[in-house]
């Protein structure tokens, strides 16, 4: 397993609608493994595809609390088949808009169908954080972000500060064959 490079805003890429995924082979599932240790590493609870850079129609997440085991989850070709009306509140964050939290409005409880880990097909109800979550990933997949629901003022604002921080990030130093230290 490898950890890769998280993309922020604005990289065009984030922005790209994913291709669906022909079947869940060794291959996807190396790439879903790079992914949970990617997430867990940023920290976050959950990434889709897109955001290493890999244009295709996969999520992987981890909801569980800190005090409680591990439970990785993972879906390819996710859908939302339905939905409910009701709508709740959550305080949103994205890894690649880091430290910026918006309050966003979704449907409370959603029905999805995926392909798991394995290539079987699920369809279940989703609620809570659970509901948010995917929910937000799945936007991920269609090339929109959890800021894309701002005001353009605020959205604005978001990426401007991710471009100031990064600007002003340390670079890491990499030994190469060209280094003289």
């Amino acid at each position: 397993m490898t950890i890769r490079p998280i993309l922020t805003v604005p990289n065009p890429l984030l922005k790209e609608v994913s291709k669906p995924v022909d079947a869940v082979t060794d291959e996807i599932r190396a790439l879903m493994d790079d992914m949970l240790e990617t997430m867990y590493d940023a920290p976050g609870i959950g990434l889709a595809a897109i955001q290493i850079g890999e244009p295709v129609r996969v999520i992987v997440m981890d909801i569980a609390d800190k005090d409680e085991e591990p439970n990785p989850q993972y879906f390819v070709n996710p859908e939302i088949l339905e939905k409910v009306e009701a709508t709740v509140p959550y305080d949103e964050g994205c890894l690649s808009v880091p430290e910026i939290y918006e309050t966003i409005e979704r449907p409370e409880r959603v029905q999805i169908k995926y392909l798991n880990y394995k290539g079987e097909e699920v369809i279940e109800w989703a609620e809570g954080l659970y509901a948010t979550c995917i929910q937000h990933e799945m936007d991920h997949l269609e090339g929109k972000l959890f800021i894309d629901y701002l005001s353009r003022l605020k959205r604005t604002r978001a990426v401007d500060k991710v471009k100031k921080a990064k600007k002003f990030a340390p670079v890491p130093h990499v030994h190469g064959p060209n280094c003289n230290h």
